[in-house]
C-alpha cells in the first residue's frame, strides 16, 4: 500500500535511503547519489511538510520504500527538449524514488509509477518528467518499459557539488 508518509515515517525513510547508499558502496552505485549529501532526512523532512513525500507499507507494517511527487523542475530541464509541451502546474516530476534493497525485485517500483500515475491523473497532470544518473540502468530500463519516453541527456549540477549526466524521460498522461 502507498500512503502520504507521516512524521513518524521519517526515521524510516532515513533507514532506507542509508540502506540504498550502504548497498550501492558495496555493490557499486547506479544512482550516484552520496551519503550526507542525498538523499537525507531533511530532504524528507522538507517534503513531509510540503506534503509530497509517499512511502509504500508492506502487510507487516514495514516502509519498503519511499518517492517525492511534485511540480518542481530542475533548472535543467530547460535545456530538454522535451516533446509533451506544458505549463509547470502540468507537469508532476518524480522525485528520489527509492526501494529498500532487501525489497527489489518485488514490483514495488513498477507500484510506485502505477501511484505516480494515477496521481497525476487525479490532478489532471498532462505529464510526467523525470531524471535519472546515466548510469542507472535498472530505473531507465523500468521506466522504459512502463512507457516513458527518453526526452535527452543533460548535465546537472547535483546540489550544486556533483556534476553529473542525467537522462530524462517524461509520459503523456493527459490531453
Amino acid at each position: 500500500m502507498i500512503r502520504k508518509a507521516m512524521e513518524k515515517d521519517l526515521d524510516e525513510v532515513e533507514a532506507i535511503y542509508h540502506e540504498v547508499l550502504d548497498f550501492e558502496a558495496a555493490n557499486g552505485s547506479y544512482t550516484n547519489w552520496q551519503k550526507g549529501l542525498y538523499p537525507t532526512k531533511g530532504d524528507a523532512e522538507k517534503a513531509l511538510k510540503e506534503g509530497t513525500l509517499f512511502v509504500g507499507q508492506d502487510e507487516s507494517g514495514r516502509l519498503y520504500g519511499s518517492i517525492i511527487l511534485n511540480h518542481i523542475q530542475p533548472k535543467e530541464y530547460t535545456n530538454i527538449a522535451w516533446k509533451i509541451s506544458a505549463e509547470n502546474d502540468d507537469v508532476l516530476v518524480i522525485h528520489t524514488l527509492c526501494i529498500r534493497p532487501n525489497s527489489s525485485g518485488k514490483g514495488y517500483g513498477r507500484e510506485f509509477v502505477a501511484f505516480a500515475e494515477e496521481y497525476a491523473r487525479m490532478r489532471w497532470c498532462k505529464v510526467i518528467r523525470l531524471d535519472t544518473y546515466e548510469g542507472n540502468q535498472p530505473a531507465i530500463h523500468l521506466y522504459s518499459h512502463l512507457g516513458y519516453e527518453l526526452a535527452g541527456k543533460c548535465l546537472f549540477h547535483f546540489q550544486n557539488v556533483i556534476w553529473e549526466t542525467l537522462v530524462c524521460m517524461e509520459k503523456r498522461i493527459h490531453g
